[in-house]
C-alpha cells in the first residue's frame, strides 16, 4: 500500500494502531511461506473466500497440479453467499477462469476441515489419482490451520500450501469489516491452538510475540469466532 496518501475518512481504519500491528503479526504467522512446487493434486478448502478459486486457476494454468478438488458444503456463514454449495460455486468460477472440467473434482459434503481432507482423499482415490505431494489452496489466515490438519489426516502427502497473495490491509478491503477480519484471525489461531489437544490436527509451534498479539486481541473483545463461544 502507498505510503503518505491520506486515506478517505470512510476507509480510516476502525481498529487501533497496536491492535492492526497485532493482527499483521497473527495474519504473518497463519501464512506458511511455502514455496510453490508442482503437486500430484490441489485442494481447493471450501469457505466464504472466492479467491481460493481463483487462486487455484491461476495454480493450475502455471502447471502446479493436473487435478482440484473444490472441497465444502454450506456453513451459516456461507449459505447465503454460496446457496449451492462453496465447492458448486468454486467449480463455476474456475470454469469461468478456464479450468477445464475434467481437472476439476467436486466434495460437496465436507463441513469442517477434517471432513475436507479426509473427503477429497477418498474422492482422489476413487477418480484413480496417486498423489504423493499435495497443494492445499485456502483463505490467506487458513494456511497453517489447513497444513496441521493435512499432516494429522493424511501423514504420507507431502504438503504445499497456498493461498491469494494478499496483505492484510488488501484482506480487510475485500471483506469489508475490519472486526470481523481481525476476529476471524484470532479464531483460527484458537484453533491452532487447541484442536492437536483433541487430536484434530498436529502441533504448531506460536511465537511468544504472536501469543502474546493474540491475548491482547482476546482481551481487546475481537472473539466472535471463537470455538465454544
Amino acid at each position: 500500500m502507498s505510503q503518505g496518501v491520506p486515506v478517505p475518512e470512510h476507509q480510516q481504519r476502525q481498529i487501533t494502531d497496536e491492535q492492526f500491528h497485532d493482527a499483521t503479526l497473527i495474519w504473518n504467522y497463519h501464512q506458511m511461506g511455502h514455496e510453490l512446487r508442482p503437486c500430484s493434486a490441489a485442494i481447493g478448502l471450501g469457505s466464504h473466500d472466492l479467491g481460493v478459486a481463483t487462486t487455484a486457476a491461476d495454480l493450475y494454468r502455471a502447471g502446479l497440479f493436473p487435478v482440484v478438488v473444490f472441497s465444502g458444503g454450506n456453513s451459516p456463514t456461507t449459505r447465503a453467499r454460496f446457496p449451492r454449495g462453496e465447492a458448486v460455486h468454486y467449480r463455476e468460477h474456475a470454469l469461468s477462469l478456464g479450468v477445464p472440467d475434467e481437472a476439476i473434482l467436486v466434495e460437496s459434503k465436507a463441513a469442517n476441515t477434517g471432513q475436507n481432507i479426509t473427503f477429497s482423499r477418498e474422492l482422489l482415490a476413487e477418480a484413480g489419482v496417486e498423489v504423493d505431494s499435495l497443494l492445499l489452496i485456502s483463505k490467506p489466515y487458513m494456511e497453517r490451520r489447513s497444513y496441521a490438519t493435512c499432516r494429522k489426516l493424511w501423514p504420507e502427502a507431502e504438503v504445499v500450501c497456498a493461498s491469494e497473495p494478499l496483505e492484510l490491509d488488501d484482506y480487510i478491503k475485500s471483506i469489508g469489516d475490519e472486526k470481523l477480519v481481525v476476529d476471524m484471525l484470532v479464531g483460527d489461531l484458537q484453533r491452532v491452538i487447541e484442536y492437536p489437544k483433541s487430536g484434530f490436527a498436529v502441533e504448531q509451534n506460536v511465537p511468544g510475540d504472536v501469543h502474546d498479539a493474540y491475548e491482547r486481541l482476546l482481551g481487546a473483545g475481537f472473539d466472535s469466532r471463537l470455538i465454544n463461544s
